[in-house]
């Protein structure tokens, strides 16, 4: 597989981390697999933020295979979380789901209607077929089966045991004070919703009485609900006390073989982290900041015998188009929700092409045709090899991984012309295979299959994504009013523009005549550039431009015009233009 040039590694933040990796896991765990983590709570509908958790080690490891290492990419399902609320927009869940606060993620039902035995299962599976999709190969661990199969038993006993050290860690930042937060730009609620974590940031650190503190937390045997305090616990025989204050159960256990519990967050992160021997683990901002569970858990990872790993702070993703987004999709968009319009090229690059500490937005709304135009020059130039250093880096992490280049489009025409086309064909396949075809009559395409998948997420970002108000209706009827109305020099123009009609019947051919003919009546040549005529001319363009638009589709805008008149056809054009 092709290896990123030691060239790029002074430019490209993916090899300068798996540089840093190698080396920190040579020195921890030589011979062993590099390990990097991730963790995700399925808690409800898993983000396009939270894909970033994901997807910083993801590359990382990619690359350190592509050198020929051996690499584990974990994902941590975070399912034995305590469900925290009830979230907003998911289909087949309603505030009767409040009932379930306070229970691990799988022990909380399904929404109605799903093929999933529970609520975490139901969140993970959208998110597990969206990282296939993706080309994101992980080991997958449930937080549930490690902690109800007695996995992590030792670790409990051993947290129990140094209980005080803990404590003693935690109190430091306790009473700090954390340093008031920048101000970032405003964002849409959805956009807020986006950028908060999991919510395990913000749990305690334990429980404290007149029993002392405690890292661990049982879930209740009678309600499964996690609102429970210790109330005695005795290191030598283990036997562990608790009261719920939810349905008022208490019992005594012996926790060397009781397993319907867990370590508390800021606890449990670093316990992990020395368990697994996790050498690359990002963290979100909500993790981040002084006296929060990646600070602390750089102390706490101590106690179990192991080390903090490598790990950037990664940066808000944003979101554009979201007041355009359904209510059904509940609020905020997720991998899933991306990948029904675009490739999953265009998605890895958004990713690889930014530093962790660098936000970015993903475009849900018009922005779109603009990247995709963006990705587009960046794939021409790196055919051609002028592509910078960590452009073409950035490139081949989009489009390949250490075991193979992800499908592809075979004919990846404009995104905004195959939009444009699905908008005005409306779902008729003949008709736009019949408009793709003649875009380029020199090399016609002989199928709509050549276009896909990329065909398939335009149509599905129309459908979606566009309001009904700004759907390209073609008038069924010229508009005889407006055609009475024009003076010489509009009909003028269009007689010049139906006159090259045939001679130009393609893309090319097209944009060249209707940028051509304000050119020609104002004396030029319909070759002159920009830099050869007056400033009028852009005016006269725009003017020509909105008369087309209102005689084809009754409004000031649509659809690129060359686009637009090979989707109406020429007879069809001719007739609403007057002829």
């Amino acid at each position: 597989m092709p290896i990123v040039a030691q060239s790029t590694e002074t430019t490209d933040w993916v090899s300068r981390f798996a540089d840093e990796v190698i080396e920190e896991s040579e020195r921890r765990a030589p011979g062993k697999p590099v390990v990097v983590a991730s963790g995700l709570s399925p808690s409800g509908p898993i983000h396009l933020g939270n894909l970033r958790e994901v997807m910083t080690p993801h590359l990382v490891a990619d690359e350190i295979r592509r050198r020929g290492h051996r690499v584990r990419h974990l994902i941590s399902w975070d399912d034995y979380d305590r469900y925290r609320k009830v979230p907003a927009g998911v289909p087949g869940v309603d505030e009767s789901w409040s009932e379930h606060i306070g229970k691990p993620l799988t022990s909380v039902p399904a929404p109605k209607g799903s093929a999933h035995p529970n609520w975490a299962e139901h969140f993970k599976a959208a998110m597990t077929a969206s990282l296939a999709e993706l080309g994101v190969e992980f080991d997958g661990i449930s937080q549930t089966e490690q902690y109800t199969s007695g996995v992590y038993r030792e670790q409990i006993l051993h947290a129990m045991r140094h209980r005080t050290d803990i404590d003693a860690i935690l109190a430091q930042h306790r009473t700090r004070k954390a340093p008031a937060k920048k101000q970032q730009k405003p964002a849409d609620e959805a956009e807020l919703e986006a950028a908060e974590g999991s919510g395990a940031a913000a749990e305690d650190d334990g429980s404290s009485g007149a029993a002392g503190y405690f890292p661990y937390k049982p879930y209740c045997g009678n309600c499964e609900k996690d609102l429970t305090t210790v109330t005695a616990y005795d290191d030598d025989s283990t036997e562990l006390t608790y009261a719920c204050t939810a349905c008022g159960f208490s019992e005594t256990v012996r926790l060397n073989e009781f397993d319907r519990g867990k370590l508390v967050w800021k606890v449990d992160w670093p316990m992990r982290w020395a368990y697994e021997g996790v050498i690359f683990e990002p963290s979100g901002v909500d993790h981040s900041s002084p006296g929060s569970s990646f600070q602390v858990g750089g102390q706490i990872v101590g106690i179990f015998g192991g080390e903090q790993p490598i790990g950037p702070m990664y940066a808000f993703v944003g979101i554009s188009g979201m007041a355009k987004m359904s209510s059904s999709k509940g609020g905020v968009p997720t991998p899933a929700d991306a990948l029904q319009i675009m490739e999953p090229q265009l998605l890895r690059w958004l990713y690889a092409r930014r530093r962790p500490n660098q936000s970015f937005k993903i475009a849900f709304d018009q922005e779109i045709q603009r990247l995709y135009d963006e990705w587009d020059r960046l794939d021409a130039k790196v055919a051609d090899g002028s592509a910078l250093p960590a452009d073409a880096a950035a490139h081949s992490r989009a489009v390949r991984t250490a075991s193979g280049e992800l499908p592809r489009t075979s004919r990846p025409l404009p995104y905004r012309t195959l939009a444009s086309v699905a908008d005005i064909t409306a779902g008729h396949e003949d008709q736009a295979l019949r408009i793709l075809s003649e875009l380029d009559p020199s090399d016609p395409l002989g199928s709509l299959d050549e276009a896909r998948p990329r065909y398939d997420k335009a149509e599905a970002w129309i459908n979606t994504h566009v309001p009904a108000d700004q759907r390209t209706i073609v008038r069924a009827e010229p508009d005889a009013e407006l055609l009475k109305s024009l003076d010489e020099r509009d009909r003028q123009s269009l007689r010049l523009l139906l006159d090259g009609l045939a001679d130009n019947w393609s893309l090319d051919g097209l944009t060249h005549l209707v940028y051509g003919v304000p050119k020609v009546q104002a004396g030029f040549s319909a070759d002159a550039t920009p830099k050869e005529l007056p400033a009028e001319i852009k005016t006269a363009q725009r003017s020509f431009f909105a008369l087309l638009y209102h005689l084809l589709v009754g409004r000031d805008t649509g659809p690129r015009l060359p686009t637009l008149l090979l989707a109406v056809g020429q007879e069809r054009v001719r007739s609403l233009l007057g002829e």
